[in-house]
């Protein structure tokens, strides 16, 4: 969360954060303290159509009362949100979904001019780190949309946009996408930097943010946390070394949103005894196991290894949906076009002069992303296309909640990923490989970076 790569103008440093945040929120202490019809519940939201585009505030039953539970069967939700890679770049060599086009004998055929006359052609990363070299910053990726055709990303950045992990990278990422379901039309919300991605996570708007800046006005309608407490409905944010809540730093100074922020290991506690609130937001340590690079990714696939597996062995499994998924692309390549989408409102993105042009109208890159829970669709693959408001759509339709801008009264939600008719496919929870052990490649962090790209993946040169 605002590491090496969310650089842009006016990006402040993590440690920057820890100690704004820490005066914020001087005085409290982190960590421990102390019915509709089955098909009702079941459809899924729909994306807006020319000339229907739904206001903010609008409910997602308009004939129930705010507040109404349109899904009992799914009785908490819990999200979990890594960082800065694309569906190509983790899935693309996964078979399931569109992932990286192949060619003969299985190889992925895409390529991205290098700028000098050449070709880099994706490639398999030679290490399980990341080297640095791919930037999501606003104009990085425009640049790379190139006008629609994505092949600018070895040009706005450099060779290692074009590299891809495998499940031997990420063993328990591949075993959850080959179990559960994904969707293979998850895009990013704003072609940017990490901040204005969990802002629109948070609040279905990124107030004109375009890169990790912290700009001090909060969204109008509030934050889905200000929409859960007006409906008394449970939640907690569990992080590890800085909470997502930061990118509205104001926030950190309210009592009624610290109240509900605990270390991670609570997390497991809670798990583990059955407390989870109605609402939950898992954050990794944002310096080590988020995915951001230049870490480890195997790092990430542990963490998430290990709150998917807190989830599936905890008591509440039963009634529990759990959405992973990540911010934004991060400057890997990725072979679908960012299709247009609905503007959370009318504020113009904030950008510096000379920048590259671009509106709130189109989403980010696609991002890896799925659902877990015991009423998922075996063998599913969703194309419904959605972004990151699709959490708080589900979390609105859930309980009738109303929209917080318009990009999220229009986004579909996720429930077409589960089955509410039906008995629980999962109810027993399956067996999912092991999270990676970074450990035994822990070398790769103080060894010298990997060549990239690697032989034979650059061409006509």
């Amino acid at each position: 969360m605002g590491a090496t790569s969310d650089r842009g103008p006016g990006a402040i440093s993590r440690r920057r954060l820890l100690t704004t945040a820490a005066v914020a929120a001087a005085g409290w202490a982190i960590g421990g303290r102390g019915s509709a019809s089955a098909a009702s519940a079941a459809s899924p939201g729909t994306g807006a159509r020319p000339g229907s585009v739904r206001p903010a505030g609008s409910l997602p039953d308009p004939t129930r009362p705010a507040g109404t539970d349109l899904v009992p069967r799914i009785e908490r939700i819990v999200v979990v949100m890594m960082e800065n890679h694309s569906f190509d770049n983790i899935l693309g060599m996964l078979g399931r979904g569109d992932g990286l086009p192949l060619g003969a004998g299985g190889r992925p055929t895409a390529a991205c001019p290098d700028g000098h006359g050449g070709l880099v052609h994706a490639f398999h990363m030679p290490s399980d780190c990341q080297t640095g070299g791919v930037s999501n910053a606003w104009d990085a990726g425009h640049l790379a949309y190139d006008g629609g055709t994505n092949r600018g990303f070895v040009e706005a950045s450099s060779a290692e946009a074009m590299g891809y992990f495998l499940g031997t990278d990420v063993p328990f990422t591949w075993g959850l996408a080959r179990t559960f379901p994904i969707a293979d039309r998850w895009f990013s919300s704003v072609i940017g930097q990490t901040y204005p991605n969990r802002r629109y996570l948070l609040s279905g708007t990124s107030l004109g943010q375009v890169s990790d800046t912290y700009p001090v006005d909060l969204p109008p309608a509030g934050t889905v946390f200000d929409l859960l407490d007006r409906f008394g409905i449970t939640w907690a944010d569990y992080y590890s070394d800085l909470p997502s809540i930061g990118v509205y730093l104001p926030l950190l100074g309210r009592r009624s949103i610290t109240d509900r922020m605990f270390g991670v290991a609570r997390f497991y506690e809670d798990a583990a005894a059955g407390r989870l609130p109605q609402f939950s937001l898992v954050e990794p340590n944002y310096s080590v196991q988020s995915e951001e690079d230049p870490q480890d990714v195997q790092y990430g696939d542990q963490f998430l290894a290990a709150v998917v597996g807190a989830v599936l062995g905890g008591p509440q499994w039963p009634g529990t949906l759990l959405i992973w998924t990540y911010d934004e692309w991060g400057g890997w390549y990725d072979h679908v076009p960012p299709p247009a989408a609905v503007p959370p409102d009318d504020v113009a993105p904030d950008l510096p002069p000379g920048s590259q042009p671009g509106t709130f109208a189109r989403y980010g890159f696609r991002v890896p992303a799925g659902v877990v829970s015991p009423y998922a669709r075996r063998g599913y693959v969703s194309h419904v296309v959605r972004d990151h408001t699709s959490v708080l759509k589900t979390v609105e339709r859930k309980w009738n909640l109303p929209a917080l801008t318009r990009r999220d009264a229009n986004v579909p939600d996720v429930l077409d990923m589960v089955d509410l008719r039906s008995p629980p496919a999962f109810l027993r929870p399956p067996a999912l490989p092991a999270g990676a052990d970074p450990g035994r490649s822990f070398g790769c962090l103080t060894a010298p970076a990997p060549r990239l790209p690697p032989p034979g993946a650059r061409t006509g040169r």
